[in-house]
């Protein structure tokens, strides 16, 4: 069965039960693991599906209403690049599928991890995260949204994101 969106009184549309539910494993991922910046769920051929910009409560930077350098449509893009070139040398490597990647940079971190259904969820946090509390909370989001991300959820959430909502 398709999900379903209704046009509201502000024209917004509104999202699908499914819809909210990942977008509520989403905002309680971004509020309750300290030093996350931004996350972003995008689809096995690169599209963004879901990102915590849009997410009420996401963290900004220093109070001043703006997002650490770095949208999350960019983290999108970095996402699908870490993803390629891992799956690329895993390969190469005969290593499997990639399962996770953490890229620790000067000041900050990148983390991909693969959703069953071939999307991946991406995380910007800051180089002094919990690297450990990040992985953890990234395989519960993981373990929690794998079966409800459906071609129908996927089509719905790219729709709204196109539309500019979410």
């Amino acid at each position: 069965m398709a999900a379903s969106t209704e046009t509201g009184e502000n024209g917004a549309g509104r999202l699908s039960h499914e819809a909210r539910n990942l977008e509520w494993l989403l905002t309680n991922f971004v509020e309750e693991v300290p030093g996350v910046h931004s996350v972003a769920v995008v689809s096995s051929d690169g599209l963004l599906l879901i990102t915590s910009d849009a997410v009420a409560g996401a963290r900004t930077d220093e109070g001043n209403g703006r997002s650490p350098s770095g949208s999350t449509a960019d983290l999108a893009t970095v996402v699908s690049g870490i993803a390629a070139l891992t799956d690329g040398a895993s390969r190469l490597m005969d290593g499997g599928k990639v399962r996770q990647t953490a890229v620790a940079m000067e000041n900050g971190s990148v983390f991909v991890m693969s959703i069953s259904d071939g999307s991946l969820l991406g995380v910007h946090a800051t180089a002094d995260c919990d690297m450990s509390v990040v992985a953890y909370h990234m395989a519960l989001f993981v373990g929690r949204a794998g079966h409800v991300l459906t071609p129908d959820l996927r089509t719905e959430l790219r729709k709204v994101i196109e539309e500019g909502g979410l």
